[in-house]
């Protein structure tokens, strides 16, 4: 089966759908440590300075780190920054606890690539049953027949603060984890970390799992395996990730709550990096080329009837 290029993901007449799901040690051991740990000893260790750290660490991690850092800037590159506050949200990214920054590269890559075929994979498209998908997705991976090349961008592949974060990223817990001992004692600890990564994770495939299957769409796009859909009410909780079916029409742009009250904490602190003169060539939809085949979806509910929803560059004033 031929297939399309994108990105990074190379096309050598690769097959996005055949191919077995395989359990990664590594991976399934580490996500059911920090998990079992959350549970047992996250009761046993409460207090509201620990869970005030878990709620700060968290929102640094997945707001500053994962959306902002890992996604909307080393992934899509949606803005620039100077290096060194790039390495600074990457390294936030890495504290999550997925993975390493070429290991999320490579995750997000190959998914949207499959996406983008006419057809991929159950675990790529979410298509299993809510307990099939979470293990899969959580403890497993799809070993393709015919997989794409994988080619790194030379930027990243050169740069020596992502091959030791990319070869250490399940060590960089360890002087989190001293500091917080230190700071706040075993509380801080199991909060700081173990709650922390396993509830990071774990919320990361709830919002991969709903908003791929359904919900609020603004945009549809012809042709491929998988839409994304908008989850409204999870907004300010994912910091913006949750409007998944705006990132699908417009996947380079910094800004995901692109609709009138959809709120977007990860766009504001781009925001705030622009004025502080440390953010710039921030992508936005309507600078955007449209996706072949992009399609609006009820332009009236989307921009809530009231005002006018994002015009992608190149399509008639009809369509935002």
């Amino acid at each position: 089966m031929s297939s399309i290029s994108t990105g990074r993901m190379i096309d050598d007449s690769s097959d996005p759908v055949k191919g077995r799901v395989v359990w990664m040690p590594a991976k399934s051991v580490w996500i059911s440590a920090m998990t079992m740990t959350a549970i047992i000893g996250g009761p046993l260790t409460f207090t509201w300075s620990a869970f005030a750290v878990f709620i700060l660490l968290t929102a640094m991690t997945i707001c500053l780190g994962h959306s902002v850092g890992m996604h909307r800037l080393l992934i899509h590159r949606s803005f620039s920054t100077p290096l060194w506050i790039e390495h600074f949200l990457v390294y936030l990214g890495t504290l999550v606890g997925m993975a390493g920054p070429f290991g999320m590269i490579y995750a997000h890559d190959i998914r949207d690539w499959a996406q983008r075929q006419r057809d991929c994979h159950d675990l790529y498209a979410h298509r299993r049953s809510f307990f099939t998908d979470a293990f899969w997705q959580m403890h497993c991976a799809v070993a393709l027949n015919h997989p794409p090349r994988f080619v790194l961008d030379e930027r990243e592949r050169r740069d020596r603060f992502y091959r030791f974060l990319e070869a250490t990223w399940m060590a960089q817990q360890i002087p989190l984890a001293l500091a917080l001992l230190a700071l706040g004692g075993l509380p801080w600890v199991v909060w700081g970390i173990a709650v922390r990564v396993s509830v990071s994770l774990t919320g990361h495939w709830l919002v991969g799992h709903f908003a791929h299957r359904a919900g609020h769409q603004g945009w549809s796009v012809d042709d491929v395996a998988v839409q994304g859909y908008n989850l409204p009410h999870f907004g300010l909780v994912t910091f913006g990730e949750s409007f998944h079916g705006n990132h699908h029409a417009f996947p380079e742009s910094a800004r995901l709550g692109i609709e009138p009250g959809q709120l977007d904490l990860g766009w504001h602190f781009i925001r705030v990096l622009s004025g502080l003169g440390l953010a710039s060539a921030i992508k936005l939809p309507h600078m955007i080329v449209p996706r072949q085949g992009l399609k609006r979806v009820n332009a009236a509910e989307a921009s809530g009837g009231s005002h006018p929803p994002y015009q992608a560059a190149g399509q008639a004033k009809s369509r935002p």
